[in-house]
């Protein structure tokens, strides 16, 4: 007897992958359908690490050279308590307005205020001790700009995914970042000298509202594909009703600090942020010491080829932070999706301390600028891109508060938290003690350790928090 029913036709997912998906599957575990979502949470975070890294060199060459750089590390601990402020400040208008308007008007807060440093600085008349006023107050509000809004982007992608298909595609999200880096040092080196150092800010401005489009676009089109799965054939549509209409609402009332502290698994997190920063400013402050001291000699000697201390120090930086750029890119585009297929997110954890602790026992055997600017460059490319990812993954098993709250506030006061710590380390070793360069390596050396133990901690708490969430192990 002949069959004569149709053929079966195909699932969509059977069909094979284009050459795209095959692309990108070199960097990351994207399946079919993901990867529009995560290029376009890529391109956000990549315009956004880009606008900072244009301005960050400025921000040092500004304090390092109106200030010493043991004031450098000092103003951490002022951000530290602002962030108190504007955490609190984050938390309140979370509850009262939708993500995307939220996420709108924290970012035009900032966008006003590059503006605003750049009629300030341009308007100083290069007199030392207005420059020097404005200098502080910029290095200040850097610190909490950069972290408030790379907190905000990753409550928002956290906010976007499920934890089994975040884990997957936040490698691809961050390659995004990991690439603005490295360009926005470039263009302050291209435009810094035709536009002006303080001309730069503006162009940042202008990229920050770019990245504000964005979001709403990726936000309408969360809102639409939830709602055309609520009205699909089939589809349990009063729970995606709910959901899309969830993403719609402001999040509940609460405090950033009050859900850390309820939590041991976001305080351990927390106090990780904290060990870990308080090792990175520890040794910022040692390379900013090093060549800060070889540009006064450079200066002395006539060997500056009459360039000033702030463009000795502007370029210095600006180089480092390509470098650091580069390494990132290349540990992100390599490494990162490997190590989670390897390990998973707990074990990624341990790589950055690890790399630390070795890195600074190498620097107490003597504290040299090329190996300073290595061991830190490396560091940071750690940082930036596993660990960065890594942080993000982090809040897959939290609740969508915890998300951006508590996170807000373990990227902001803690991470900030870490600096203050590194700030009294510095005075009391620059003070009381003439700590060398050498001497605040082997402090690093100790506070790995305690890094390393902490996270152990972390990933403990990780295991059990994914188990209330997950109870079936899938």
């Amino acid at each position: 007897m002949v069959d004569r029913r149709p053929p079966p036709v195909p699932s969509p997912d059977a069909r094979p992958d284009g050459i795209g998906y095959r692309v990108l599957r070199l960097f990351a575990d994207v399946r079919r359908g993901e990867a529009a979502k995560a290029l376009l949470l890529g391109s956000n975070i990549f315009l956004i690490l880009m606008a900072y890294y244009i301005i960050k060199p400025i921000r040092d060459a500004l304090i390092v050279t109106a200030k010493t750089p043991e004031f450098k590390s000092y103003m951490g601990a002022a951000q530290a308590i602002l962030l108190i402020f504007v955490v609190k400040a984050f938390s309140r208008l979370s509850s009262r307005v939708a993500r995307h308007v939220l996420i709108t008007w924290v970012t035009l807060f900032f966008v006003s205020n590059l503006v605003l440093f750049n009629v300030l600085l341009a308007a100083g008349g290069g007199s030392r001790e207005s420059m020097a006023s404005i200098g502080i107050v910029f290095y200040i509000w850097i610190g909490i700009f950069n972290l408030m809004v790379v907190a905000q982007f990753w409550g928002f992608a956290n906010d976007l995914y499920v934890e089994d298909i975040g884990k997957r595609v936040f490698p691809l999200v961050w390659l995004g970042g990991t690439l603005g880096a490295p360009i926005g040092s470039k263009i302050n080196l291209w435009l810094s000298g035709p536009l002006g150092l303080y001309n730069l800010l503006s162009v940042a401005a202008g990229i920050l509202v770019v990245c504000i489009v964005l979001a709403v676009i990726i936000h309408n089109q969360e809102i639409r594909r939830a709602a055309g799965a609520a009205a699909a054939p089939g589809a349990p549509s009063p729970a995606l009703e709910a959901h899309r209409k969830a993403q719609e609402q402001p999040l509940k009332r609460g405090g950033g600090f009050r859900l850390v502290f309820k939590s041991r698994y976001l305080l351990f997190v927390a106090l990780v942020i904290g060990v870990y920063n308080f090792v990175n400013a520890n040794g910022e402050y040692m390379i900013a010491r090093v060549i800060s001291n070889l540009a006064d000699k450079a200066l002395a000697s006539g060997e500056a080829l009459a360039m000033s201390k702030e463009q000795i120090v502007n370029n210095f930086f600006a180089d480092y932070q390509f470098l650091t750029g580069v390494l990132t890119i290349v540990i992100q585009l390599l490494l990162v999706s490997r190590i989670y297929k390897w390990v998973g997110i707990r074990g990624a954890l341990l790589f950055l301390p690890v790399i630390a602790l070795f890195g600074y026992s190498l620097i107490t055997f003597g504290a040299t600028l090329a190996l300073l600017k290595w061991v830190k460059s490396t560091e940071n490319g750690m940082d930036y891109s596993l660990m960065n990812t890594t942080k993000g993954a982090l809040f897959l098993v939290t609740s969508r508060e915890e998300k951006y709250k508590a996170k807000a506030a373990i990227d902001t006061f803690f991470h900030r938290g870490g600096d203050t710590l590194s700030a009294l380390a510095i005075f009391l070793g620059t003070t009381y003690l003439a700590a060398k360069v050498e001497g605040y390596a082997v402090l690093n050396v100790a506070m790995g350790v305690l890094w390393i133990f902490l996270t152990y901690l972390v990933i403990r708490e990780y295991r059990k928090q994914r188990a209330v969430k997950d109870p079936s192990g899938t």
